[in-house]
């Protein structure tokens, strides 16, 4: 069988449950539990916070769906626990102030074509829905930019390292390479301010002004 795509509908306090536990756990209610029990590996899943009215993560289902009672998020009625649940992977986590705003996007998403587009919000009654892939892709998309995320579906980057020092390359020159020391001088250089951030790039600058470039000819 092929992936399924999931819209996961719940509210800012079990998001931020759920984002607590490092987005490694996701508990569907039991009236839902049809729909649960179909989640397998590979599947993607999309949040809507419906107090937000916003759409803030993706991520993809790493286990077959299993029952725990262990309460972990909140419900109005005491007895849910939210007992199918699966084991999961972030792949786009926003914080909440760059939700995706849902009264931008959701009117154009297929999955909510047959309610009036000032209605959209009523196809997300219910914790558990299966959308179009294409409707996934979308937001996943718009989650990407709106958190400044590079990277492929399915494959998103949530964060990348940045050294707290620039870079620095090491060049080795040999005499066949590179005949004079002059050139060998040259190629180095390059090569530093090619990894060097930009604070180095503006000491090249003034390194290379018009009047340091009279001062070495003197």
């Amino acid at each position: 069988m092929g992936k399924t795509y999931w819209m996961l509908v719940t509210t800012q306090e079990n998001l931020d449950i759920t984002r607590a536990y490092g987005f490694s756990l996701q508990g569907i209610d039991t009236k839902n539990r049809r729909k649960a029990v179909r989640m397998s590996p590979e599947d993607r899943v999309l949040y809507y916070v419906s107090d937000r009215k916003s759409f803030a993560a993706t991520a993809t289902v790493t286990s077959e769906s299993f029952e725990d009672h262990e309460p972990i998020w909140k419900h109005y009625r005491e007895r849910e626990t939210f007992p199918h649940r699966v084991k999961i992977d972030p792949d786009v986590v926003l914080d909440e102030s760059a939700y995706v705003d849902g009264y931008q996007v959701g009117p154009t998403l297929e999955y909510v074509k047959k309610w009036p587009p000032h209605r959209w919000p009523l196809a997300f009654f219910g914790m558990l829905h299966i959308i179009p892939q294409r409707d996934f892709n979308f937001i996943e998309g718009e989650l990407r930019r709106a958190g400044g995320l590079p990277g492929e579906p399915n494959g998103t980057i949530n964060e990348i390292p940045v050294p707290d020092e620039p870079q620095q390359a090491i060049v080795t020159v040999t005499a066949d390479s590179l005949p004079t020391a002059a050139q060998a001088k040259l190629a180095v250089g390059k090569v530093t301010r090619s990894f060097a951030g930009s604070k180095s790039r503006r000491s090249s600058h003034r390194r290379n002004s018009p009047r340091r470039r009279s001062g070495r000819r003197l």
